[in-house]
């Protein structure tokens, strides 16, 4: 079964999340497809920029619970998105959760349209938002960051695009990726991809200084006890034990 889709358009490849079973969550088998797919546009000069995003009314729903990837699979693709020498563009028309939310700051752009959602959800299951953070921390208002990290609270789009989780959001997400996207095509490929590296040299210090911690967190964390009740609460669709 293939959970990537692929078309292109005048220079621009669109990979789409394409998992509607579990919400475009990110399982082994979602994170190595796509991990795959961005390795082929490294590749293709034909390529000059690439947008992600999704199938349904979520873009992605957090790590599938069921099927979760390995930790360091999760880093290698964050690490992937950022270090590729083309543009990655999110395009966003629905709800994002918990690890998409580190997906969606891997993108060097990304839009939302207004109808979208977000919320960090792993404390509200014994997790921590531990490896996105490699792309989160550089990129998004700490102060904001803190509240949504530590509360779990859902928040709208223009809420993300002030703090930098998101570029801008707008009614038609398209309208406004159509002047993104052609200045992307005027661009030089060789210009395209030194700036941006000059972009994300921070977000891979980052990645260089803290990944091997976080990965450890992340590992330790869901073999807790807590995310064991926390994660079985979520699929009995019950509060978890600690709830006060």
């Amino acid at each position: 079964m293939t959970l990537i889709g692929r078309t292109r358009a005048r220079g621009i490849e669109t990979l789409t999340l394409d998992s509607p079973h579990n919400r475009n969550a990110l399982s082994a088998a979602l994170v190595g497809e796509l991990a795959s797919c961005l390795a082929d546009c490294a590749k293709e000069d034909a390529v000059r920029a690439i947008v992600l995003t999704h199938t349904g009314n979520t873009f992605s729903a957090g790590a599938d619970l069921k099927d979760p990837p390995d930790p360091a699979a999760l880093v290698g693709l964050l690490r992937q998105i950022v270090e590729l020498g083309k543009p990655v563009v999110a395009r966003v028309t629905g709800h994002v959760r918990a690890g998409g939310l580190g997906l969606l700051a891997a993108c060097d752009i990304a839009v939302a349209s207004t109808e979208s959602t977000f919320a960090f959800t792993e404390v509200r299951i014994g997790l921590a938002p531990a490896v996105i953070s490699l792309t989160l921390l550089p990129r998004t208002d700490p102060r904001a960051l803190a509240r949504h990290y530590l509360t779990g609270e859902r928040f709208d789009a223009a809420e993300a695009a002030r703090t930098g989780l998101v570029t801008t959001a707008g009614d038609d997400v398209d309208a406004v990726l159509e002047p993104i996207l052609d200045g992307l095509r005027r661009a030089a490929p060789e210009a395209l991809a030194e700036t941006k590296q000059l972009l994300t040299a921070r977000v891979l210090e980052t990645f260089d200084r803290d990944a091997a911690h976080l990965t450890a967190l992340s590992a330790r964390l869901f073999a807790s006890p807590h995310a064991r009740e926390g994660m079985t609460a979520f699929l009995e669709r019950r509060d978890p034990s600690w709830l006060v």
